[in-house]
């Protein structure tokens, strides 16, 4: 029997985001994002408040980087989800880490982070219940590191982050219980 618990953000599992983007000066900031996802085969939304340091920065360069979080720098992506850079100035700076900027957009890539879309603004959605950020990928990069022999990225390798919102702990993903459009397909033939 189910137990009501009323109204909660219900879904497992959330990605581990860490949204970066430049300032008018240059400067890099970087946030961590859970509520984020593709939505088309190139392009991503994320659910993020105007509010936002990063935010406001994306929307001013057009332009911005989307890292997967992985186990081996989690300090640092739960760093970028607790610290503001609209109160902290040296956020990125902090966390000794490096950004180059990419060379498909004008957005930081942090190198410490395995994999990166490099993303152009595509679009705002704004209504009474959402703000969304969607950016269209120009580019993924991954470390050779978390590749496949195929050079795919490799979930086993990459050890990314995901967020749960029923206890807000960090876990990560990796093994491979099944294969997607096989696991089911049995069930077509009744």
């Amino acid at each position: 029997m189910k137990k009501n618990l009323g109204v909660i953000p219900a879904v497992y599992p959330m990605p581990v985001l860490i949204v970066a983007a430049y300032d008018e000066n240059k400067k890099v900031n970087a946030m961590n994002a859970a509520w984020g996802m593709i939505c088309a085969m190139d392009k991503i939304a994320l659910f993020i408040d105007e509010d936002h340091k990063t935010t406001q920065n994306l929307l001013k360069s057009k332009a911005f980087t989307v890292a997967l979080a992985d186990q081996a720098h989690m300090d640092v992506a739960d760093f970028f989800g607790i610290a503001t850079g609209n109160k902290m100035e040296d956020k990125f700076e902090r966390t000794g880490y490096h950004a180059v900027k990419s060379e498909f957009v004008n957005a930081p890539v942090i190198e410490e982070f395995p994999v990166v879309m490099e993303c152009e603004l595509a679009e705002v959605v704004q209504t009474e219940s959402m703000y969304a950020i969607v950016g269209k990928i120009i580019n993924v990069a991954a470390e050779e590191a978390v590749l496949s022999e195929k050079d795919k990225v490799d979930p086993a390798k990459l050890n990314a982050l995901i967020f749960d919102q029923f206890q807000h702990g960090y876990y990560t993903s990796g093994e491979q219980v099944g294969k997607a459009w096989n696991a089911g397909a049995g069930l077509m033939k009744k």
